[in-house]
């Protein structure tokens, strides 16, 4: 009875399913996370009663990444097929294996909910196998995947994570709204990125979030995004109240600082004490320092790469702040609701104002910096958008005086003098979403920066007949660059594993290395001297961000540019390639190489404080600097709070110029005979902690690093350090709330001493040390070497203490800095002066003492 019985039964289950539960109760462990299809068949066989039906179409070969070594059947075949779109069909113990489905793309853009502003490096990707993407420059993503039920998720850090279910049946356009995180504990928590930053094949890469920039402590209450980007290892800041940046051995001529893709030659204001950034009307900052996407071009040692916000499609809405030196507002809102957005953002200084009630009558004096951001975007339909920004900035110091004089001889005297400097940029962009997996950028750009200087001497003295006659003395010195550019710029992404860039630019350059004009009373002409030198500077690029296996992953390119200049053309390629392969779940390790060439040059005055910077062409007879960097490193996510990033490079410099011994930037010589050409090296090992999430925020930071140059007619040809080499250099970062209402934060920086030339000894004079043989004698002062000597360390403790409160009309805050808290007098420059005994003895003079501040900021 029994054996009929199961007779019966066999033959009522003979070609019907297995019954879900036994697919999915059926567990197997899996030998590593990592296996090809060929070898998961393998597993799944040898511990379940599973069989394999399927065509040599199937490409078993095909490695597959699991999220967790212990998995049911069930599981298993759904990784498989979200990896290799390799469906899957179970009947009775069989399991039947069949080719990928048809695959679709889904595209769209990342937005904040409330303002919807694009995000910019938001991750989407599909679960549970993490094929994914991020967003690009413009907040647009594209990813392809296999047809069928799909889960999508999408992140951004400071917002709540974002879940997706549908069936994928054809290519579909999703807007994906991100909503900003809402704490209502003090202790942060939540979800990080997708892809932790071992994930990532581009390495050298630092993104400060606007939100971030804002919480640290700044001086005189005027958030720096320059100075923050200081903050980071590899990265040094100039001498104190300078916005200069050196990265990784280079200087602030290597840097391509661009503003909505124009470039800005001058980031800085107030003598170099801030930059010309405001931070009000930024949406995102990145700072590539090394391993370069081929993309990027045209600077030697780093990009800074800053975006401008779009302007709230919702509703209108403001925010500003007054502070001890200046004031900014910034409005936003929709111009055409859903259609067209604007955004316009301004700030000024108000020392001159308030200094003119306290002046002489007949004397002027005074400074003063202001800025200037707009932007209008304007969707045409879903594929295509239009983008208007325009930025000016402009420094100006100025003093003049108008004096009567009666007692003797009736005259009269006027003296004039300004110095005045700013930059002016204009970006149109046409964004258009070809297909799902091809979008354009097309931009058109001006940008110009320029430098005046002006004196004039008026006088009025009766001849002898008794009648006025005027005798007057002027003098202008103006230099500058201005840029007209076109370029196109692609993003195609085939599939989940390839994401291609490709594109074309030509810039025309336009260089005025320096126009004097002199004029008086007695001259018959005006003496005008000064060139403009024209260039055209052109290039190309491909790159390809590709998955090679599950552990390794490239980023290889191609980048081409070129200079046409005094009838001769310099063309070079410059290949570019970055590694990360995965050691483990949570640790990467990575490499990169890449070549740069520069097409200009800033002949960099010798003192401080004046922007007398001129920015002049790579020629035949000065050619354009190259250079090469190597860098390997790891990178370590050992949870949901920490980041842990190891890095050392080499980076080798062609081609560098520096002012001859006593060169100055006036007079008519010719820029060309003023320099010296050399070559230049760096290299170090940068460590950086982070903790991203919990009651307390921030980073330590530490670089170790050497920097030289050698020029064979310097220095007796031989290598001397860098004038920025610093050998040790930490900073630390932390942010902590106290409460709802209060933010607080502190950052403490140090610095080794900048190398400087001092002399040892006068020639025919009293001695400033013991006697030195071997030394270079120049204008009466012996010399061992140039850079031989050091200035003392710097370091500095910035606090701040924010409180905010929410009001009937938005929020308002007051914010309490202290620059430099424990007051320590930092080097600035040194020099000699005479004492009582007539003996000259070196003094250090330094800039800012503590700096105790108050901002009220205010949004609405």
């Amino acid at each position: 009875m029994r054996l009929l019985s199961l007779i019966v039964f066999s033959l009522l289950t003979i070609g019907t399913t297995v019954p879900a539960q036994t697919i999915s109760q059926k567990v197997v462990v899996l030998p590593v996370s990592e296996l090809s299809v060929e070898e998961v068949i393998r597993e799944v066989r040898n511990q379940s009663s599973f069989t394999f039906t399927y065509s040599n179409r199937i490409a078993v070969k095909t490695k597959v990444k699991f999220p967790a070594n212990t998995l049911s059947v069930r599981q298993i075949l759904d990784v498989i097929q979200q990896s290799t779109g390799i469906t899957s069909q179970v009947r009775d113990s069989k399991i039947i294996l069949r080719p990928p489905a048809k695959r679709h793309t889904i595209n769209g853009y990342m937005r904040d909910g409330k303002s919807g502003e694009n995000l910019i490096g938001g991750n989407i990707y599909s679960l549970p196998d993490f094929h994914g993407t991020t967003t690009n420059a413009f907040g647009h993503f594209s990813l392809t995947l296999p047809e069928g039920k799909l889960n999508v998720a999408a992140s951004y850090v400071g917002y709540d994570p974002v879940s997706m279910s549908f069936d994928l049946n054809k290519d579909t356009t999703i807007d994906v709204s991100m909503k900003s995180s809402e704490l209502e504990e003090v202790i942060i928590e939540g979800d990080r990125d997708a892809e932790p930053l071992h994930e990532i094949t581009q390495m050298s890469v630092i993104t400060m979030p606007v939100r971030q920039l804002k919480a640290l402590p700044a001086m005189a209450g005027e958030v720096d995004i320059m100075k923050s980007l200081a903050l980071v290892p590899g990265v040094q800041s100039g001498p104190e109240g300078s916005t200069g940046l050196y990265v990784r051995g280079g200087g602030p001529d290597q840097n391509l600082i661009l503003l909505d893709g124009v470039p800005v030659y001058n980031a800085s204001h107030l003598f170099g004490f801030f930059s010309v950034f405001n931070a009000d009307a930024i949406n995102h900052v990145e700072l590539i320092k090394g391993g370069f996407p081929a993309r990027y071009g045209g600077r030697l040692s780093s990009v800074i790469d800053i975006s401008m916000k779009e302007g709230n499609k919702e509703k209108f809405k403001g925010e500003g702040s007054i502070g001890i030196i200046g004031s900014k507002l910034t409005l936003e809102g929709p111009l055409i609701k859903k259609k067209a957005t604007f955004i316009i953002s301004g700030r000024r200084t108000y020392a001159d104002l308030l200094t003119r009630p306290f002046l002489k009558k007949g004397n002027k004096i005074g400074y003063y910096f202001y800025d200037l951001n707009a932007k209008v975007n304007y969707t045409l339909n879903d594929r295509n958008r239009i983008y208007l920004s325009v930025y000016n900035g402009k420094d100006k110091a100025y003093s003049s005086s108008s004096v009567e004089n009666n007692d003797v001889i009736p005259q009269v005297t006027k003296d004039q003098s300004d110095i005045s400097w700013g930059n002016l940029t204009g970006a149109l962009r046409w964004n258009s979403v070809i297909s799902p997996k091809l979008f354009s950028n097309v931009t058109a750009t001006y940008s110009k920066y320029n430098f005046r200087i002006f004196n004039s001497n008026y006088v009025e003295l009766p001849d002898e007949s008794g009648v006025n006659e005027a005798r007057y003395n002027q003098s202008l010195y103006t230099s500058g660059i201005s840029d007209y550019a076109l370029r196109a710029d692609f993003d195609y992404l085939p599939s989940a594993k390839h994401y291609i860039k490709i594109g074309a630019y030509s810039t025309h350059h336009t260089f005025s290395p320096g126009a004097s004009n002199s004029q008086s009373s007695l001259d018959a002409d005006p003496e005008v001297s000064g060139i403009k030198i024209n260039t055209l500077e052109f290039g190309g690029y491909v790159e390809d961000d590709f998955v090679i296996t599950n552990k390794l992953k490239a980023n290889a390119g191609l980048h081409v540019s070129g200079t046409r200049v005094d009838d001769q053309t310099f063309v070079y390629p410059q290949p570019r390639l970055s590694l990360r392969y995965l050691v483990g779940p949570k640790l990467s390790i990575k490499a990169s190489y890449a070549t740069m060439a520069q097409y200009i040059h800033l002949l960099t005055n010798a003192g401080v404080g004046l922007p007398t910077d001129l920015w002049v062409p790579a020629t035949s007879k000065i050619k354009p600097m190259r250079s090469s960097q190597v860098a390997a490193g790891m990178a370590w996510s050992p949870g949901k709070m920490y980041e842990v990033t190891l890095e050392g490079y080499y980076k080798k410099m062609y081609g560098v110029i520096e002012y001859k011994d006593g060169a100055s930037y006036l007079g008519t010589q010719d820029w060309q005979d003023k320099v010296e050409i050399g070559n230049g090296e760096s290299y170090g090992g940068e460590f950086l902690l982070q903790k991203r999430l919990g009651n307390w925020t921030g980073w330590v930071g530490y670089t170790l690093s050497w920097t030289n140059r050698q020029f064979d007619n310097l220095n007796f040809g031989k290598k001397f350090p860098y004038r920025y080499d610093r050998r040790h250099d930490i900073e630390i970062v932390m942010n902590r709330p106290l409460t709802k209402k209060i933010d607080f934060a502190t950052t403490w920086v140090y610095g080794t001493g900048n190398a400087i030339t001092l002399p040892v000894a006068v020639y025919g004079g009293n001695y400033y040390y013991n006697s030195v043989f071997g030394s270079v004698i120049y204008n009466n002062q012996l010399y061992e070497g140039r850079n031989g000597f050091r200035l003392r360390a710097y370091h500095r403790l910035d606090l701040s203490v924010s409180f905010k409160k929410k009001t009937r009309w938005g929020e308002r805050s007051w914010v309490i800095s202290i620059y430099n808290a424990y007051n320590r007098r930092n080097p600035y420059y040194v020099g000699f002066k005479a004492n009582d005994q007539g003996y000259r003895r070196l003094y250090q003079y330094s800039l800012f003492p503590i700096i105790p501040s108050v901002t009220y900021n205010f949004k609405f």
